[in-house]
């Protein structure tokens, strides 16, 4: 541990710091890289151009801006780090303010796809609500939305630079921005996911016990596993951000660790990256414009059900060589 003084402050450079800096850049550096490809790709294939991949478009993003918040963020620490001096450039409070704000542009994506498969499994026949300007209408909203709710903190001082994590942030203590923004970033969004997650779980339930068409059945089953999958992103997100949860916690009772920021953002890079990587699995439409790429044959699709409330969605049905 080698230990300096700048401007009367003491400031430990702990031997972990710089490994710990280059392990998040690389794991950043490939999460950038991986959603780039997904938007590339999915603006360029016309396959793509359905609403469900809207909704994926705007979660990559959305993944995007987190990647490139705590990459930037990252950098300034690691240059902080390796100087060894603690330092508040121009731009810290922004990064500040952006590392709140982009989480929540990530949530709140899974909480527009989970709403939009709920209604088109409950209300098929609503094709304004269905359709890709209304979705795109939302996800406008939802950003201007996301960029709002922190706003007031900008004003009020609350984002102070921490030079022992080297960022600016609000510092974890018992106050209202402690306890507000979790709950507006998390604990809402999941909350919607979730409660319209069981609600369509009860509701194909119940088309299972009556006289449902086979076709009707299936494509409501098949809705369900959509919003299934988003359930489990969200878990894998929430399982790697147990760290940021669990020093939350213990900053209401003053014990949080001196670096939990540094720990924080390294593991909400690795779920980021986890996330980006499953949804690869879970995005049928991504996962054959890469193989129609990488194997240079043509895909033919056609629409996955006649009568469905939106033309775009379709379903890759026969590849050719």
């Amino acid at each position: 541990m080698a230990s300096i003084k700048n401007n009367s402050v003491t400031i430990n450079v702990e031997s972990w710091f710089i490994p710990l800096d280059i392990l998040s850049l690389i794991c950043l550096s490939f999460l950038i890289m991986i959603t780039v490809i997904y938007l590339c790709i999915i603006a360029l294939d016309k396959i793509c151009h359905t609403v469900r991949m809207i909704l994926f478009a705007n979660t990559c993003l959305t993944g995007l801006v987190c990647g490139i918040t705590i990459f930037a963020s990252t950098v300034f620490t690691l240059c902080n780090d390796l100087k060894q001096i603690q330092y508040q450039d121009s731009m810290c409070i922004v990064r500040g303010y952006l590392v709140y704000v982009s989480p929540a542009l990530h949530a709140y994506s899974y909480v527009l796809a989970t709403i939009y498969q709920y209604m088109l499994v409950v209300h098929p026949t609503r094709l304004f609500w269905n359709s890709a300007r209304t979705q795109i209408i939302l996800i406008i909203i939802g950003w201007i939305l996301a960029f709002a709710f922190i706003i007031p903190f900008l004003f009020t001082g609350d984002i102070v630079y921490d030079f022992n994590n080297q960022i600016c942030e609000i510092p974890l203590r018992l106050s209202f921005p402690v306890f507000y923004i979790p709950l507006v970033v998390f604990v809402i969004p999941i909350t919607v996911v979730m409660v319209f997650y069981f609600k369509l779980v009860r509701y194909v339930k119940e088309m299972g016990k009556n006289l449902t068409p086979a076709a009707t059945l299936l494509r409501a089953q098949r809705d369900l596993t959509m919003v299934r999958r988003i359930v489990i992103l969200l878990q894998i997100l929430l399982t790697a951000g147990c760290p940021m949860t669990v020093f939350y916690v213990l900053s209401f009772f003053n014990h949080a660790p001196k670096y939990h920021t540094r720990i924080g953002y390294f593991f909400v890079g690795i779920s980021l990256l986890c996330v980006m990587i499953v949804s690869f699995q879970f995005t049928d439409l991504l996962k054959a414009s890469v193989k129609k790429i990488i194997c240079g044959r043509r895909t033919r699709v056609v629409p996955m059900f006649a009568g469905r409330s939106t033309a775009l969605e379709m379903k890759i049905v026969e590849t050719l060589n």
